[in-house]
């Protein structure tokens, strides 16, 4: 399975989608339609190919794929995943079948080109969750940004050109403090391979301030306190496929960049700030939660609720340092990062229902305010069963995605500190406060004007998007295990990674452990 380029696959596959819908023109609605859910389709089929033969058993990359590619600089084309990544891809191709679906009939302006952004923005962050060469990662990285701001900036409402600029400033910003780093550790290391990069045996110094640099990067992400202010601005403004991508994929990408970068390379330096990721993370749940109750716009309101959740994701990877201090308690450790990756799967899948449930209420509507609805479930049966669904899910009910993620990261932060817990449980009453209380006057009670009684129910298309997403979030609510399987080896392994001293000798002071060998790499 290993000799098939599948990743290679996976990330051209919809780029040439992109470009072939993009060459379609204008001339068939149709023909553009068809042929981009056929690449959708097809690149999921694809990437669950990395599913099936997947070995779970193993930490090493799989399906590698490595070919010189700038041989001047040792730059590579140099693909591979392990169970951390492989889930998130599959993701992606996942979700990229709703946004093409949900932009069937609402996007009359240049569809053709609306669509293959989303078709190329696929490819390229496949290419990030699979680029094991920190070039070919930053220019994924980078490249994604450019569907983005296009999709925004073209096809999202009127405050879109403010919403677009903040978007890619604070992304970029942090990128360039990224790239002196990997070019800081390609002169240390001789090589841009990120394997190689986490063999390094780097000064405190160093450490901290490549942590910090990547920090920058990541936390904009995520995004973490107090660098969000840029998200609930562009979800407003995003077109409803936007706002899914944004929610669902782009903010993994954050918290992927801490497990792949931040904790194998600077353990040292993770380590002696992670009291700094903690407490911006509880502010996140706590703080961000009493922000989304008062919001009075049904995507800012989600787009807050986001962060906050996305606060359990740094939460879990960066309360592994304390519990390891704890040998006594130290299995919390794995249950701690497995939480919070579990809670990114979940998180995907629910924020982009929820989504594409308001852009289900726009396109009729065309507002997104609270107040312009009431009584929905009177004309939208359907709708009023799904969105109540979806929001009990980003309540954290057990039973659902929601609550499964949650609960682990809650019960590994127990095990570091009780009043960490204890701050982090308490947004659980904040989540359904504010979920609820949009469901309370959105869904139930009277008709309350005219643009209510006239609404129509679900079409079938609609139906099909969000039922399938509700069986998605009640399998991984009832049934977390195969996720996590997947994931538990290489998480093990970044564990034993991060639980010993990498720094040199001369600095080692009291540490005693010796330096474990890099992940091995599966032969291509």
């Amino acid at each position: 399975m290993n000799e098939f380029p599948l990743l290679t696959l996976t990330i051209w596959l919809p780029i040439i989608g992109g470009l072939v819908v993009l060459a379609n023109g204008e001339k068939s609605r149709d023909i553009a339609r068809w042929t981009a859910l056929a690449f959708a389709c097809v690149t999921f089929l694809v990437s669950l190919g990395l599913w099936i033969g997947f070995d779970a058993s193993t930490a090493q990359m799989q399906f590698v794929e490595r070919t010189p590619w700038i041989p001047t600089f040792n730059v590579e084309y140099f693909l591979g995943v392990d169970g951390i990544s492989m889930p998130l891809i599959v993701l992606t191709t996942f979700i990229t079948i709703f946004v093409v679906i949900a932009g069937w009939e609402v996007i009359a302006y240049k569809q053709n080109q609306y669509l293959a952004a989303f078709l190329i923005m696929e490819g390229v962050m496949v290419g990030v969750f699979s680029a094991l060469d920190a070039v070919l990662f930053y220019v994924f990285w980078e490249a994604m940004l450019i569907p983005m701001f296009i999709i925004i900036g073209v096809w999202g409402g009127p405050n879109r050109v403010y919403a677009t600029i903040k978007f890619f400033l604070y992304t970029f910003f942090g990128s360039v403090f990224m790239l002196i780093a990997l070019i800081y550790m390609y002169f240390q290391s001789g090589s841009f391979s990120i394997l190689d990069f986490q063999s390094l045996q780097l000064g405190m110094t160093a450490q901290i301030l490549i942590f910090i640099a990547f920090l920058m990067a990541f936390a904009v992400k995520v995004p973490m306190f107090p660098v969000h202010t840029w998200l609930p601005d562009a979800h407003v403004e995003a077109p409803t496929g936007g706002s899914v991508i944004l929610a669902a994929i782009m903010l993994k990408i954050g918290g992927y960049g801490f497990l792949r970068f931040s904790l194998p390379i600077t353990p040292d330096a993770s380590a002696s700030l992670d009291w700094l990721i903690i407490a911006l993370s509880l502010i996140a749940i706590v703080y961000i939660g009493f922000v989304a109750l008062v919001q009075q716009d049904m995507k800012k309101l989600i787009a807050y609720s986001s962060i906050a959740h996305m606060g359990f994701v740094t939460l879990g990877f960066f309360v592994v340092f304390t519990i390891l201090a704890n040998p006594a308690v130290s299995s919390g450790s794995v249950m701690g990062i497995e939480g919070g990756m579990v809670q990114m799967i979940s998180h995907g899948f629910i924020s982009g229902a929820l989504f594409l449930c308001v852009g289900v209420l726009y396109d009729r509507v065309h507002s997104r305010e609270i107040a312009d609805y009431g009584g929905v479930i009177n004309t939208m049966p359907w709708f009023g069963a799904f969105m109540v669904y979806f929001a009990m899910a980003n309540a954290g009910l057990p039973g659902t995605s929601g609550f499964v993620g949650e609960f682990m990261v809650i019960l590994a932060t127990f095990r570091a500190d009780f009043w960490w817990s204890f701050l982090a449980a308490t947004p659980l009453i904040l989540a359904a406060a504010f979920t609820l209380w949009m469901v309370k006057r959105v869904v139930f009670g009277e008709v309350k004007n005219e643009k209510v009684a006239a609404l129509a129910d679900l079409d079938i298309r609609e139906r099909i998007n969000l039922g399938v997403l509700a069986a998605a979030v009640l399998a991984l609510g009832l049934w977390p295990a195969p996720l996590m399987n997947v994931m538990h080896a290489t998480v093990e392994n970044l564990v034993a990674q991060v639980s010993v001293c990498k720094l040199p000798e001369a600095e080692r002071g009291e540490c005693l452990l010796a330096r474990p060998e890099s992940v091995a790499v599966a032969a291509p």
